[in-house]
Protein backbone atom coordinates (compact mmCIF):
# COMPACT_ATOMS: atom_id res chain seq x y z
CA UNK A 1 0.00 0.00 0.00
CA UNK A 2 3.03 2.23 0.61
CA UNK A 3 3.15 3.24 -3.47
CA UNK A 4 -0.39 3.94 -3.14
CA UNK A 5 0.01 6.75 -0.40
CA UNK A 6 3.04 7.44 -1.88
CA UNK A 7 1.32 8.27 -5.65
CA UNK A 8 -1.36 9.93 -3.36
CA UNK A 9 0.93 11.89 -1.46
CA UNK A 10 2.66 13.20 -4.68
CA UNK A 11 -0.40 13.90 -6.91
CA UNK A 12 -1.65 16.60 -3.70
CA UNK A 13 1.77 17.97 -3.21
CA UNK A 14 2.36 18.90 -6.64
CA UNK A 15 -1.32 20.24 -7.16
CA UNK A 16 -0.96 21.78 -3.59
CA UNK A 17 2.11 24.09 -5.00
CA UNK A 18 0.18 26.48 -6.82
CA UNK A 19 -2.60 27.08 -4.41
CA UNK A 20 -0.99 26.76 -1.16
CA UNK A 21 2.96 27.70 -2.04
CA UNK A 22 3.13 30.50 -4.30
CA UNK A 23 6.05 31.67 -3.51
CA UNK A 24 7.78 28.78 -4.54
CA UNK A 25 5.30 28.19 -7.85
CA UNK A 26 6.52 31.71 -8.43
CA UNK A 27 10.43 30.90 -7.93
CA UNK A 28 9.96 27.90 -10.31
CA UNK A 29 8.91 29.59 -12.94
CA UNK A 30 10.96 32.25 -12.62
CA UNK A 31 14.30 29.86 -12.18
CA UNK A 32 13.06 27.14 -14.56
CA UNK A 33 10.34 29.54 -17.28
CA UNK A 34 6.77 28.54 -17.51
CA UNK A 35 7.37 25.76 -20.15
CA UNK A 36 10.20 23.75 -18.03
CA UNK A 37 7.80 24.29 -14.43
CA UNK A 38 4.64 22.94 -16.65
CA UNK A 39 6.65 19.91 -18.27
CA UNK A 40 7.97 19.05 -14.72
CA UNK A 41 4.63 20.06 -13.17
CA UNK A 42 3.24 17.24 -15.83
CA UNK A 43 5.96 14.51 -15.50
CA UNK A 44 5.61 14.90 -11.66
CA UNK A 45 2.10 14.17 -12.30
CA UNK A 46 2.23 11.33 -14.33
CA UNK A 47 4.90 9.74 -11.92
CA UNK A 48 1.93 10.05 -9.67
CA UNK A 49 -0.46 7.95 -11.41
CA UNK A 50 2.09 5.52 -11.95
CA UNK A 51 2.19 5.59 -8.92
CA UNK A 52 -1.06 4.90 -7.70
CA UNK A 53 -1.89 2.53 -10.64
CA UNK A 54 0.98 0.60 -9.39
CA UNK A 55 0.15 0.42 -5.89
CA UNK A 56 -3.61 -0.15 -6.86
CA UNK A 57 -2.30 -3.55 -8.71
CA UNK A 58 0.11 -4.86 -6.05
CA UNK A 59 -1.82 -4.07 -3.01
CA UNK A 60 -3.69 -6.89 -1.57
CA UNK A 61 -7.08 -6.43 -1.36
CA UNK A 62 -8.56 -6.56 2.19
CA UNK A 63 -12.26 -6.40 2.15
CA UNK A 64 -13.80 -3.91 4.80
CA UNK A 65 -17.47 -3.92 3.68
CA UNK A 66 -18.95 -5.88 0.95
CA UNK A 67 -21.39 -3.18 -1.03
CA UNK A 68 -24.52 -4.40 -2.63
CA UNK A 69 -25.34 -5.18 -5.87
CA UNK A 70 -27.56 -2.76 -6.63
CA UNK A 71 -25.20 0.07 -6.47
CA UNK A 72 -22.86 -0.92 -9.44
CA UNK A 73 -26.10 1.20 -11.22
CA UNK A 74 -25.71 3.96 -9.09
CA UNK A 75 -21.85 4.21 -9.34
CA UNK A 76 -21.70 3.83 -13.30
CA UNK A 77 -24.46 7.00 -12.76
CA UNK A 78 -22.22 8.83 -11.11
CA UNK A 79 -18.92 7.93 -13.36
CA UNK A 80 -21.09 9.48 -16.42
CA UNK A 81 -22.09 12.38 -13.76
CA UNK A 82 -17.68 12.70 -13.29
CA UNK A 83 -17.19 12.58 -16.82
CA UNK A 84 -19.31 15.21 -17.72
CA UNK A 85 -18.02 17.50 -15.06
CA UNK A 86 -14.59 16.99 -16.07
CA UNK A 87 -15.34 17.65 -19.50
CA UNK A 88 -17.26 20.76 -18.84
CA UNK A 89 -14.09 21.78 -17.29
CA UNK A 90 -12.47 21.97 -20.68
CA UNK A 91 -14.56 23.77 -23.00
CA UNK A 92 -17.44 26.58 -22.73
CA UNK A 93 -20.41 25.24 -21.02
CA UNK A 94 -23.68 26.10 -19.04
CA UNK A 95 -22.43 23.99 -15.98
CA UNK A 96 -19.65 26.53 -15.28
CA UNK A 97 -22.43 28.35 -14.63
CA UNK A 98 -22.98 26.28 -11.87
CA UNK A 99 -19.93 24.71 -10.66
CA UNK A 100 -16.84 26.72 -10.21
CA UNK A 101 -14.63 24.29 -9.85
CA UNK A 102 -16.28 21.47 -12.12
CA UNK A 103 -13.12 19.37 -12.64
CA UNK A 104 -12.63 19.02 -9.10
CA UNK A 105 -16.29 18.48 -8.14
CA UNK A 106 -16.01 15.40 -10.66
CA UNK A 107 -13.05 13.84 -8.64
CA UNK A 108 -15.22 14.31 -5.77
CA UNK A 109 -18.00 12.42 -7.79
CA UNK A 110 -15.65 9.46 -9.20
CA UNK A 111 -13.80 8.96 -5.42
CA UNK A 112 -17.62 8.40 -4.64
CA UNK A 113 -18.79 6.15 -7.27
CA UNK A 114 -15.82 4.35 -7.06
CA UNK A 115 -15.99 3.75 -2.57
CA UNK A 116 -19.96 2.70 -2.79
CA UNK A 117 -18.83 0.39 -5.24
CA UNK A 118 -15.11 -0.86 -3.73
CA UNK A 119 -14.94 -1.96 -0.29
CA UNK A 120 -11.32 -2.23 0.54
CA UNK A 121 -8.81 -0.66 2.26
CA UNK A 122 -7.70 -0.55 -1.27
CA UNK A 123 -10.28 1.49 -2.27
CA UNK A 124 -10.77 3.13 0.59
CA UNK A 125 -7.13 4.60 0.68
CA UNK A 126 -6.83 5.73 -3.48
CA UNK A 127 -10.44 6.94 -3.90
CA UNK A 128 -10.84 8.38 -0.59
CA UNK A 129 -7.51 10.00 -0.55
CA UNK A 130 -8.00 11.87 -3.83
CA UNK A 131 -11.51 12.91 -3.05
CA UNK A 132 -10.49 14.57 -0.01
CA UNK A 133 -8.04 16.32 -1.69
CA UNK A 134 -9.95 17.65 -3.79
CA UNK A 135 -12.89 18.91 -1.21
CA UNK A 136 -9.79 20.34 0.34
CA UNK A 137 -8.15 21.96 -2.99
CA UNK A 138 -11.31 23.76 -3.74
CA UNK A 139 -11.66 26.61 -1.03
CA UNK A 140 -8.27 27.07 -1.20
CA UNK A 141 -8.44 28.06 -5.08
CA UNK A 142 -11.29 30.11 -3.78
CA UNK A 143 -9.45 31.50 -1.22
CA UNK A 144 -6.70 32.05 -3.58
CA UNK A 145 -8.30 33.45 -6.75
CA UNK A 146 -11.44 35.75 -4.59
CA UNK A 147 -14.61 36.10 -6.02
CA UNK A 148 -15.92 34.25 -8.98
CA UNK A 149 -17.40 35.93 -12.35
CA UNK A 150 -19.61 33.21 -13.77
CA UNK A 151 -18.90 32.65 -17.45
CA UNK A 152 -21.34 33.46 -20.03
CA UNK A 153 -23.78 30.52 -21.10
CA UNK A 154 -22.50 29.26 -24.18
CA UNK A 155 -24.54 27.89 -27.59
CA UNK A 156 -26.40 24.78 -28.42
CA UNK A 157 -23.46 24.01 -30.60
CA UNK A 158 -20.62 23.92 -28.25
CA UNK A 159 -22.34 22.44 -25.63
CA UNK A 160 -23.30 19.18 -27.62
CA UNK A 161 -19.23 19.65 -29.66
CA UNK A 162 -18.34 19.47 -25.40
CA UNK A 163 -20.80 16.60 -24.68
CA UNK A 164 -19.74 14.43 -27.70
CA UNK A 165 -16.29 14.81 -27.35
CA UNK A 166 -16.87 13.72 -23.48
CA UNK A 167 -18.55 10.85 -24.28
CA UNK A 168 -16.37 9.54 -26.95
CA UNK A 169 -13.68 9.57 -23.82
CA UNK A 170 -15.84 8.06 -21.46
CA UNK A 171 -16.28 5.02 -23.89
CA UNK A 172 -12.46 5.11 -24.45
CA UNK A 173 -12.06 4.58 -20.56
CA UNK A 174 -14.70 2.21 -20.15
CA UNK A 175 -12.95 0.00 -22.54
CA UNK A 176 -9.12 0.21 -20.80
CA UNK A 177 -10.67 0.07 -17.46
CA UNK A 178 -10.38 -3.13 -16.70
CA UNK A 179 -6.35 -2.90 -18.29
CA UNK A 180 -5.55 -0.47 -16.05
CA UNK A 181 -8.11 -1.39 -13.02
CA UNK A 182 -8.12 -5.23 -13.61
CA UNK A 183 -11.80 -4.95 -13.13
CA UNK A 184 -14.99 -3.83 -15.40
CA UNK A 185 -17.13 -0.68 -14.70
CA UNK A 186 -20.02 -1.62 -16.37
CA UNK A 187 -22.39 -3.31 -14.07
CA UNK A 188 -23.80 -6.79 -14.47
Amino acid sequence: MIWLILGIALWSGVHFIPTLARPIRERLVKNWGMMRYRLVFALLILISIALMVIGWRITPEVVLYEPPSWVRPIGFLLMIVAFILFGSAQHPTVIKRFFRHPQLTSIVVWAVSHLITNGSTRALVLFGGLGVWALIEMPLINARDGAYAKPEAPGLKAELIGLAITAVIFIVALFLHPYFAGVTPIPR
